[in-house]
């Protein structure tokens, strides 16, 4: 058994390797590729016309995570943004709570870091996967970061305040209250929005005209068809409830329950509360209103769950404030249009069984700001869009990275009868017992703190395969568990090439070989 596992260990250590030399060829030609994509036209960079301030620089639709953040950190770089916000209460979600080490870095880098202070946020330092009564239990590997850097979670609606509220404490940000309707194109390029406010109960139709118009309004946004091609998939409903006084079996961890036929998350949300988010499979689920769904929570899921938790869980039934979620994905498919851009859940959306998804748009909104922050004119619309189109390049290694594993976890890691599924998900959870790197690799990838997403995604996709070959044939192989190896390798392929398919279908086939091995997003 030694043997199997020292040559598994070679195996990994030689595939490093010819990674590592193919993308240490690659350097020179890469690095020149990136300054050829980050060049823009002479007009772009030349001096600011004549110091009018009539109109913004920027509007920004949407004021939620990705919304909030850009605008504060493209105001703070001095330009003149206009956000428009169709409602500015506080928003009540039962997503958008968890945020990763690597989301939480960014906010650092964007200066919004006391967004996340004065909320009750609370500490998150990994997950723990929980089958059968048998825990896994997966830490951040945050050993080389300073003290303070670890997930949090907590309630979205205050996050995004605290985060709006810093946006309107910048002279030169402006939050106004209404629902955009429509893009102002001339010519094929956005000049501005057309949309409703009200003025003195008065409903009004106004226009904005900006040179960039930046597209943020969440995953139900009305704009997105203009400036996309949606694809977007409905696999299952997440089923929120908030749990009181429940003490977690690991605490500042979020878990994740194995159920049949689905999965079942817990995370805390505040010093007293826990958010349960249990993932219902289909687009119909039992009705709410009616009690079929208290029921089939008390009867269905309440007997799956780890003894701590039970109880807590069925009093949070009984209170009936149980609330559902469409989980949608959808890859990102924009049309490059000048005077316009999508960013956030308008522009790309993965299952949210992994929690990244505000990971995801605050890195995206760092990579759009550092390739704004050089340009001190945006009117040239048409060179402006071409030399925005490497943003959808810079964005590749962190996005598809966690979205192919949020497709992948939830298919895989939903409950099936099908013996081959169940003997997958053995053997991914055997692979995350390993410990060291082949259980700190995944999650530094799930959580966005990997440097190298794309690679690490590659290697610890071969490094699982081989795992798989070893932990069926060794230590005598029979025709019988070669054959399961077969079914579980194709099930894998049937499940992780439609995903990867499906994200870079709009992607340029010339640039996969330079994200592979090219350096991570900026």
């Amino acid at each position: 058994m030694m043997e199997s596992h020292y040559l598994f260990g070679v195996l990994v250590v030689s595939f490093l390797a010819v990674t590592l030399f193919f993308r240490s060829r690659e350097k020179k030609r890469i690095r020149a590729s990136k300054v050829a994509s980050n060049s823009v036209t002479s007009a772009a960079l030349a001096n600011p016309p004549d110091g009018s301030s009539e109109g913004a620089d920027i509007i920004i639709v949407g004021a939620g995570v990705a919304g909030s953040a850009l605008a504060y950190s493209l105001a703070k770089d001095g330009r003149n943004v206009h956000v428009i916000e169709r409602d500015l209460t506080e928003p009540d979600r039962i997503v958008g709570e968890l945020l990763h080490p690597a989301g939480y870095l960014k906010l650092v880098e964007l200066d919004l870091q006391d967004s996340v202070e004065d909320i009750d946020a609370q500490r998150v330092l990994g997950y723990a996967f929980i089958k059968d009564g048998n825990a896994t239990k997966l830490p951040y590997p945050l050993q080389k970061f300073p003290s303070d850097v670890a997930g949090r979670s907590f309630h979205n609606g205050r996050f995004i305040q605290r985060m709006r509220k810093k946006v309107s404490s910048l002279p030169n940000a402006r939050i106004e209250h209404g629902t955009v309707t429509t893009l102002l194109e001339e010519n094929g390029t956005v000049k501005g929005v057309i949309y409703k406010t009200k003025t003195n109960g008065e409903e009004l139709l106004k226009k904005a005209y900006a040179p960039l118009t930046i597209v943020c309004d969440g995953c139900f946004s009305n704009l997105r068809r203009t400036l996309c091609s949606p694809k977007i998939d409905v696999p299952s409903n997440f089923v929120g409830m908030i749990l009181e006084n429940c003490k977690l079996p690991f605490p500042n961890h979020g878990h994740v329950i194995f159920a049949d036929p689905s999965l079942i998350l817990f995370y805390p949300i505040s010093s007293t509360e826990v958010r349960c988010a249990v993932d219902v499979p289909g687009q119909k689920i039992p009705s709410i209103v009616n009690g079929e769904m208290a029921n089939y929570l008390k009867t269905v899921v309440a007997p799956q769950l780890p003894p701590e938790l039970h109880e807590p869980f069925v009093r949070a039934i009984k209170k009936e404030n149980i609330r559902s979620h469409l989980s949608r994905s959808m890859p990102a498919a924009p049309h490059p249009t000048p005077g316009a851009l999508l960013l956030g859940d308008a522009l790309n959306i993965r299952h949210p069984l992994t929690g990244a998804g505000m990971t995801v748009a605050l890195s995206d909104v760092v990579i759009l700001r550092n390739l704004l922050r050089p340009l001190r004119d945006l009117h040239d619309a048409s060179s402006i869009c071409k030399y925005l189109e490497s943003f959808y390049t810079l964005r590749m290694p962190v996005a598809f990275t966690i979205n192919i594993i949020a497709g992948a976890m939830h298919k895989v890691f939903s409950g099936s009868p099908d013996k081959v599924r169940n003997e997958m998900r053995r053997v991914i959870l055997g692979y995350l017992n390993l410990g060291g790197v082949f259980s700190a690799g995944p999650i530094s990838l799930l959580s966005g703190l990997s440097s190298q997403p794309l690679i690490g995604l590659v290697v610890h996709l071969f490094a699982g395969a081989i795992y798989a070959v070893f932990s069926f044939i060794a230590p005598f192989p029979s025709p019988k568990r070669i054959w399961i190896l077969a079914c579980v390798i194709f099930d894998a392929c049937s499940i992780i090439l439609p995903v990867m398919k499906a994200e870079l279908g709009k992607f340029p086939y010339q640039h996969w070989f330079q994200l592979i091995t090219g350096s991570p997003a900026m």
